[in-house]
């Protein structure tokens, strides 16, 4: 009885899984109140990069982003700005840096550039860093990346887990009753 209820359970869980990989993710509008960038870099290519210049705050920067990628799974992270180069490309500026992972799904970056607030450079020398975009300062630049994972690879992905952490606790469970 006890083995049917687990399958049942485990088979409404996977049809959910299922609907949750194969559920297309909506498309990430351009930052508001900001200029898109169309300098080298910001628009062919990098893949899945786009670039904004903007006079948005972090805060109000980060709740664009949540607002438009929601999701109850959603989990976000907050790296170190030196992580950039990595992830974007190795001659980013960075003030700060997130990550918003939708689970089995996506990721997605925002990389932050606030040259007032720059910390790799003194105060006195800020100046230098000044953001102009078409005639126009802006107090900061967005470097935004998306990183999906086709449909496939979702399922391969999940399906794989599963199977490992079943696996892990059915070996566990046997060596807990072998030590009785």
């Amino acid at each position: 009885m006890i083995k049917k209820i687990f399958i049942t359970i485990l088979i409404i869980f996977n049809l959910l899984v299922v609907v949750y990989l194969v559920w297309p993710i909506s498309k990430i509008p351009d930052l508001t109140n900001s200029v898109k960038s169309n300098l080298p870099g910001d628009t062919v290519q990098i893949p899945n990069v786009s670039g904004y210049f903007t006079n948005m705050s972090r805060s109000e920067v980060i709740n664009f982003y949540k607002s438009n990628y929601p999701s109850l799974l959603r989990i976000n992270l907050n790296h170190p700005p030196e992580k950039a180069k990595e992830i974007i490309v190795d001659t980013i500026q960075s003030y700060y840096f997130e990550e918003f992972v939708l689970p089995f799904k996506e990721s997605l970056y925002v990389n932050g550039f606030e040259w007032e607030n720059d910390v790799f450079t003194k105060p006195e020398k800020r100046l230098k860093n000044r953001l102009e975009y078409e005639g126009k300062e802006y107090k900061s630049k967005i470097t935004i990346r998306t990183f999906p994972v086709s449909i496939p690879k979702r399922l391969i992905s999940f399906f794989i887990t599963e199977a490992g952490i079943i696996f892990a606790v059915y070996t566990f469970k046997t060596f807990l009753k072998k030590r009785k």
